[in-house]
Parts: C-alpha cells; sequence; structure tokens
C-alpha cells in the first residue's frame, strides 16, 4: 500500500499509475503491479472494522452493478456508470458498496481482474415499469380527425 495523492484528471499514465506520495515523491506504479487506487475521504481514518466488499442487497445507484475478481482470488462488488464511453481500456473507477465508508471510489487496472461480470443494471428504463397510457378525456378535441373544432 502506498498512501499518496492522484489528480483525478491526470493519474492514468500510459506506463501506469501516478501517484506523489506523502515525502513528496512522484511514483509511478506499473499496472501489472497494482490491485487497486483506493480514492478516500481521510488518509488517517480510523478503521470500523472492515470495509463490505459486496452489496448485501440490490443497490440503489444508478449503474452497471459489477463484481471483480481478482486475481488473488478476492471479489469486489462496484457500481459503474452506466455509460459505456467512460470503460477505459486500462480498467475501470467504481462505486464500493458502502456509501459512508472512508472509500469513495476505486479504480482497478484491468490487468489486476481474471472476471468481471454485471449482475444488474440499477435505473434502467426498461426496468420500470411500463404505465398504461391514460385514456384521453372525452372534452378533449381531435386535432387531426374528422371532428369539427368547436366555434
Amino acid at each position: 500500500m502506498i498512501p499518496g495523492y492522484a489528480a483525478p484528471q491526470s493519474y492514468l499514465r500510459p506506463n501506469g499509475v501516478e501517484v506523489l506520495d506523502r515525502d513528496g515523491q512522484v511514483l509511478v506504479t506499473p499496472y501489472q503491479e497494482l490491485k487497486a487506487v483506493y480514492f478516500v475521504r481521510e488518509f488517517d481514518a480510523a478503521p470500523e472494522g472492515e470495509e463490505r466488499k459486496l452489496f448485501q442487497s440490490r443497490p440503489k445507484l444508478g449503474g452497471l452493478w459489477v463484481r471483480m475478481k481478482f486475481r488473488d482470488d478476492d471479489l469486489l462488488d462496484g457500481i459503474l456508470p452506466n455509460n459505456l464511453l467512460q470503460v477505459m481500456d486500462t480498467g475501470v473507477t467504481v462505486t464500493p458498496p458502502d456509501p459512508s465508508a472512508n472509500t469513495q471510489k476505486i479504480f482497478v487496472p484491468r490487468m489486476a481482474l481474471t472476471d468481471l461480470t454485471v449482475l444488474g443494471v440499477i435505473g434502467s428504463p426498461a426496468s420500470r415499469p411500463r404505465r398504461k397510457p391514460a385514456a384521453p378525456s372525452k372534452e378533449q378535441i381531435e386535432l387531426f380527425g374528422d371532428s369539427e373544432p368547436p366555434v
């Protein structure tokens, strides 16, 4: 683990992830040596036990609910944005299962994964129940029908 600061707009480099460590050194860690990059609220936050890695029920946050299996057989659930243009060649950035925990986002390099499975699509229009359209009111005139407009 390397605690440090990563610029969200520019930390991904062609040869790895760029991090400014707490001693002021710029480090570039190759993707094949990384498991994940955790974006946290505080470095020195008191651990309240182990942060949840899997959702306990269907998530409420919209997006693609995914389960990632790492090379070391570790599992992690997350929510990917429901925008495939944001899925990068180098890896994916997910929202972790526990929104109240210290970790806000997690970047996972593709090389760290052996499997990435979509478990569900949350917030999709196809998953919402379709409403039956309301019947038109009897006072409603037809614009392009056979009826005459009122005089």
